[in-house]
């Protein structure tokens, strides 16, 4: 049960370790995230927070409601928080010193050296088997007319049918991915930025969850065991 903090990606750089070796990073900007709602044993049978982040800003505040959606926004105006695009829940052991509208800031990552990033992939869009399976492809040669195809994929009479789940062309990206144990690299709260070493998916300016590594955290607990 750890702490997710949500942020930005703002691009990527390049730093240079203690041996001088060239380390390719990403950075992401984690604005304060704002607590909209404490979750207990006595009232929903588990302990949580869920945060807010990335704060609607409208010239006209009637169109906030269109934005988010009357019951997102009636249940941050119920809680006297102001209006923000992107909530997600944390489970934690403990919800004590946290309190609805307050801010939860990189520093809370401040003793963490390994984090786990989430994010949604760039999308393709429509995309054929070569790209999007990495098939060979067929001959390339003139007449051939099999250039970028998949092949045949069909059955005999018995199923008769093209089995589902078969690799065919189809949507691309814009899936839900996990990259584990990023060392970080820069923590800071300063200017609400973290880098991270390697890479991270989805665009410039795609929203980014942050969280104490899982394998890390359970190795560390393995160990405290055995001493």
């Amino acid at each position: 049960m750890a702490l997710n903090l949500m942020g930005k990606k703002r691009g990527m750089i390049q730093l240079f370790d203690d041996k001088g070796n060239s380390v390719a990073c990403t950075v992401i900007e984690v604005l304060p995230n704002i607590v909209t709602q404490v979750k207990t044993v006595e009232k929903d049978g588990y302990t949580a927070l869920k945060l807010g982040f990335d704060e609607v800003k409208a010239k006209d505040p009637r169109t906030v409601t269109r934005r988010l959606g009357k019951p997102v926004a009636g249940g941050l105006k119920k809680s006297n928080v102001a209006p923000v695009r992107h909530q997600q829940e944390s489970r934690i052991d403990s919800v004590d010193g946290y309190e609805v509208g307050q801010q939860v800031t990189v520093d809370a990552f401040k003793e963490v050296q390994y984090v786990d990033a989430t994010a949604m992939s760039k999308g393709k869009g429509y995309q054929g088997v070569m790209k999007r399976h990495h098939y060979a492809g067929g001959p390339a040669s003139h007449g051939s007319g099999f250039h970028r195809h998949a092949g045949s994929r069909g059955m005999r009479s018995s199923p008769g049918r093209v089995l589902p789940l078969g690799k065919a062309a189809g949507h691309m990206g814009f899936e839900k991915k996990t990259i584990q144990n990023l060392k970080v690299i820069v923590n800071d709260v300063a200017d609400n930025l973290i880098v991270v070493e390697g890479a991270v998916p989805g665009p410039k300016g795609g929203l980014v969850t942050l969280k104490a590594a899982e394998k890390k955290r359970t190795q560390d607990a393995k160990k405290h065991k055995k001493k």
